[in-house]
């Protein structure tokens, strides 16, 4: 699923053909969606988590959809930088996202268990975008894709460490 074009785009000459542009662009907007609704599972789980681990729990999953709202503008960002208009409806991060949503609330040791998984997915989502971006010789859009593949694969590792 393409990205819309700016009306400018065509205009834009930063040694990156439009093909590849809107191919990178495309794969960013994955990346955008999974991690949109990360944050909106994690924030949920701030809010909603209970049990003995509430303080440790609720104090890590804030100080993970912080990062990642940041996240979030930066990705956005680059795909506007690449020429191209950033998703932003629920509607289209529904579309695109491979994370998936779960009826209800789990309890908190299952909450952990499904970001693992769901930091495991924007993974698999960001190593989609780095050979697009290696064919093209974009550097600065495979350095926000190696960057969030590094965030996430550490936070994984904690959430995992949590289970065990």
């Amino acid at each position: 699923m393409a990205t819309k074009l700016e009306k400018s785009e065509k205009s834009i000459n930063i040694g990156i053909s439009d093909e590849q542009r809107s191919k990178i662009a495309t794969a960013l907007g994955n990346l955008l969606a999974d991690s949109y609704m990360l944050y909106l599972k994690t924030h949920n789980y701030h809010w909603n988590v209970t049990g003995m681990n509430f303080q440790s729990l609720h104090s890590m999953f804030e100080e993970q959809y912080t990062e990642l709202a940041v996240a979030i503008d930066e990705i956005a960002e680059q795909i506007r930088i690449l020429g191209h208009y950033a998703p932003g409806s629920f509607k289209e991060y529904s579309k695109r996202t491979s994370i998936t949503e779960e009826e209800g609330l789990p309890d908190d040791r299952t909450m952990v268990k499904k970001l693992q998984e769901a930091n495991e997915a924007v993974i698999r989502t960001a190593r989609k975008v780095i050979p697009l971006c290696e064919e093209a010789g974009d550097e600065a859009s495979m350095d926000l894709a190696t960057q969030r593949i590094a965030t996430h694969s550490k936070v994984a590792w904690m959430l995992r460490s949590h289970l065990h």
